[in-house]
């Protein structure tokens, strides 16, 4: 037995594929109508360790004394 090509709803009968045909029109046009908003600023990449990033991050491990060189160590 083949699909019927028709919905019925409320004692009106609609035909699947032209439902079909209106809600991709539907979309298109919900599509065109959205709006792109441009950035206020170029994105960079954060380069900073994953810890970092973010508040929590940093709070869990913070870096403000670890020594990045050895200029202010005393030879041993």
């Amino acid at each position: 037995m083949a699909k019927p090509d028709t919905l019925v709803v409320d004692g009106q009968a609609f035909s699947w594929r032209r439902l079909c045909e209106l809600r991709l029109q539907q979309l298109e046009a919900w599509r065109a109508a959205q709006s792109v908003q441009p950035a206020l600023f170029e994105m960079k990449h954060d380069v900073r360790p994953a810890a970092e990033r973010t508040a929590a991050g940093r709070y869990q491990e913070p870096s403000l004394f670890v020594v990045t060189s050895t200029r202010g160590q005393r030879a041993q």
